[in-house]
């Protein structure tokens, strides 16, 4: 079974590297961007999501988009664990989202754990910030650039550093 898994596992990442292929070397206008993501992560993309290139991920299944959505150049999403990014996140270039880590015990390094990676409505992650697996970012929150996020982010605060840790929390200007 276990094998079984691995080898349409191993067949769905080399489609999903041929898409990206074409998506990142040829010249696509952003509807055609759109569709070709669509292709990778198995969901229609909104007409509202911008998304630049080069763009990378590992799986693509596992990946699920709100509206609005703006990811900036050479985000590498590694999805295998899922990743889901709500409407109005704002994803700045060279961010990595990661969902997978291998094991600690030397005798199971190859094995995988999968924790899903959760960006709420509205949040911005910084450029060439790291989200580890396993992490939400709550509502509105802010990850600077370069943070290295290794725990959840409250709704409504700015973490930065490496581990990232909260620096400010943010007063909500209107009622939500």
């Amino acid at each position: 079974m276990e094998t079984e898994d691995h080898d349409l596992r191993r067949k769905l990442v080399q489609q999903n590297q041929r898409l990206l292929q074409n998506l990142n070397t040829q010249r696509h206008c952003s509807c055609e961007v759109r569709q070709l993501v669509s292709e990778i992560i198995g969901q229609k993309i909104a007409a509202s999501t911008e998304i630049r290139l080069p763009f990378y991920s590992d799986y693509g299944n596992n990946i699920k988009l709100g509206e609005r959505v703006f990811i900036n150049a050479n985000v590498m999403m590694v999805d295998l664990g899922g990743i889901t990014i709500e409407n109005d996140v704002l994803i700045g270039p060279g961010a990595y989202l990661i969902s997978v880590n291998h094991k600690l015990d030397p005798q199971h390094r190859k094995e995988l754990e999968l924790k899903p990676v959760v960006i709420k409505q509205n949040a911005w992650i910084g450029a060439k910030a790291t989200i580890l697996p396993g992490v939400t970012v709550g509502k509105n929150a802010v990850v600077a650039a370069n943070a290295v996020v290794t725990k959840d982010v409250p709704a409504n605060t700015v973490v930065a550093g490496n581990p990232a840790k909260i620096i400010k929390k943010l007063q909500n200007k209107r009622s939500s």
